[in-house]
């Protein structure tokens, strides 16, 4: 289970942004390993989720996560140190010749704060089918766009959402981070405003839970920690077919009043 909800206070330009973020990785109930990672360290929350072999996935993912880790470290976080980052994860998956091969990769999936305009900005990223969610207003919105068989059958119109649910192709994906893929994310700026909530996770959450679940566990739970809690509960009452990762981050933000005349 999460540990305790962390927290950090963010000063910019005109005000102050409070992030408050808890996450939890499971191996599910039915896989013998957990092949996802996480990486929760400001300014950049991910989740990634490994495939291929029994051992390579494992790799993959937890590459990748370290990689990350180290941009995270070095002070810098942008498309570009993002990017480099898993060049320089592709390398490592390829470099286990015996665990590893063509069909081993890992999605990456996650939002990161950037400060180095006049105003912040929330970026997300995504390669692969982990999701990135978006609470606002009372309501909860996908922002990444799956790299999978199913998404682009849905989007060329060819499948319904509710037909995709149970599709033989369900787990079948586009775009990964590996020897056989590129290595740049989709990204999608956003403004960052108070009283936005994220989710990140794995499809082992969504496999077990509709978007209308993963609401009603946000709008049950203000805190992250009891918040990603229910989430894998449910998940894993549901069958937790899957290795199931969430990270659940919460945003407030406070703009400096203008100096009275």
């Amino acid at each position: 289970m999460p540990e305790a909800t962390e927290s950090r206070v963010v000063p910019f330009a005109s005000g102050t942004i409070e992030l408050r973020w808890s996450d939890v990785t499971h191996r599910g109930r039915r896989r013998e390993n957990n092949q996802d990672a996480v990486l929760s360290a400001f300014p950049l929350f991910v989740v990634a989720d490994g495939m291929g072999g029994h051992i390579g996935g494992e790799i993959a993912s937890s590459r990748t996560i370290e990689r990350l880790s180290a941009a995270v470290a070095a002070g810098e976080v942008s498309p570009a140190t993002i990017e480099s980052a898993l060049e320089q994860a592709v390398d490592d998956i390829a470099s286990h010749t015996e665990t590893t091969d063509d069909g081993t990769g890992t999605t990456v999936t996650g939002v990161f704060l950037d400060l180095t305009g006049d105003d912040p900005t929330w970026v997300t990223l995504n390669i692969g089918d982990s999701r990135v969610y978006l609470f606002r207003d009372g309501a909860l919105a996908q922002v990444t766009t799956d790299h999978s068989v199913v998404q682009e059958l849905i989007s060329a119109g060819r499948l319904s959402p509710e037909e995709a649910e149970n599709h033989p192709y369900g787990n079948v994906i586009t775009r990964a981070v590996g020897p056989s893929d590129g290595v740049v994310p989709d990204y999608v700026r956003l403004e960052v405003l108070d009283g936005d909530r994220f989710v990140i996770c794995s499809d082992g959450l969504t496999k077990e839970l509709t978007d209308y679940g993963i609401l009603h566990f946000l709008l049950q739970h203000e805190d992250p920690t009891e918040a990603v809690d229910a989430m894998l509960e449910a998940a894993l009452e549901n069958g937790g077919r899957d290795n199931v990762t969430i990270i659940v981050l919460n945003v407030a933000r406070t703009d400096s009043s203008p100096a009275a005349d």
